[in-house]
């Protein structure tokens, strides 16, 4: 069983959290600026050459570079793969949809696992969190909400990279723990550096020199990433996962200001439903995790109450 986190702890992975998911709205802005100078696969290459770099110099620094070798694990290298599309998708969405919109939506990826476990037979869901599911899919399309022509191609890269995303944290489940986080980062940011770029030649964008001012943009773009994931590491080290991980709906918040400060863009009426619906699904859907994780721990816990609790097996 894995020893509860202090109140202290707990206090300093929240603060990681936020710190974490706003340096992420923040970078994804830069690299929103930087899209008026470059294409995606560019922009990716760019920030992703110096992003490894950064981290590479952390792997030094922290004494793990004789743990590269695990960037050739299956699990660790299809990470990064995937993240690898969901970088390429967000970031070509971003170009013509609003920041927060596109946040909104990428939100919705841990409802999306509790879907996947179910479809893979993992895990059982009770009607609390397949009511969860529904809501916040219903956010999804009050946010996206296609007209008579359908979806447009901003929304459906954005609804695939949460697909991805969802895939891709399933995968992290899979990395062996021996493997240190900041190895994975690096194995992510190298292959951002590559597959996007490739992905985006393939599809025959133009390149343009580097050697300018705007490239600076993306200098930035890269150390906040980093900065952000050494954030998120850190949030997760010490502190309880059940406590820290809903608050990684702040950076809806965020992108709400960033957003709106930044691009003068502000959601109407419904997509802020929508926005309410997504994160409203998403913490609940954390809060029954943590009951049946708590259930599984200490059946104990719920037998004083057996007309009110459910039976231990009985899905959340």
């Amino acid at each position: 069983m894995l020893a509860t986190a202090s109140s202290a702890d707990n206090r300093r992975g929240i603060l990681a959290m936020l710190v974490g998911m706003g340096l992420f709205v923040v970078s994804d802005a830069t690299m929103k600026l930087a899209s008026a100078h470059f294409p995606t696969g560019q922009m990716l290459a760019v920030r992703g050459a110096f992003a490894s770099a950064l981290v590479l110099v952390l792997v030094v620094a922290m004494g793990e570079a004789h743990r590269l070798r695990a960037l050739a694990q299956p699990f660790v290298a299809g990470r990064a793969l995937i993240e690898s599309v969901i970088a390429f998708m967000f970031i070509s969405a971003l170009a013509t949809a609003p920041l927060a919109d596109l946040t909104a939506i990428l939100q919705a990826a841990p409802i999306i696992v509790t879907l996947l476990l179910v479809v893979l037979g993992l895990e059982r869901v009770g009607w609390r969190r397949w009511a969860a599911i529904l809501v916040g899919f219903a956010g999804v399309l009050l946010i996206v909400r296609p007209g008579p022509e359908g979806f447009d191609t901003s929304a459906l890269l954005a609804l695939a990279a949460a697909i991805l995303v969802a895939g891709r944290d399933l995968v992290t489940r899979l990395i062996h723990a021996d493997v240190p986080s900041i190895v994975v980062v690096l194995g992510t940011t190298a292959m951002v550096a590559i597959v996007g770029p490739a992905i985006g030649l393939a599809l025959g964008e133009e390149w343009r020199p580097v050697l300018r001012a705007e490239t600076l943009i993306l200098v930035g773009a890269a150390c906040l990433y980093v900065l952000a994931n050494i954030a998120i590491v850190t949030a997760f080290r010490k502190a309880d996962v059940s406590v820290v991980a809903p608050f990684r709906y702040a950076s809806v918040a965020a992108a709400l200001v960033v957003g709106f400060l930044v691009f003068g863009e502000f959601p109407d009426a419904v997509a802020l439903s929508g926005f309410a619906l997504v994160v409203g699904a998403g913490i609940y859907s954390w809060h029954r995790e943590r009951i049946r994780r708590d259930e599984a721990l200490d059946p104990s816990a719920t037998t004083h109450q057996p007309a009110a609790s459910p039976r231990r097996g009985d899905p959340a």
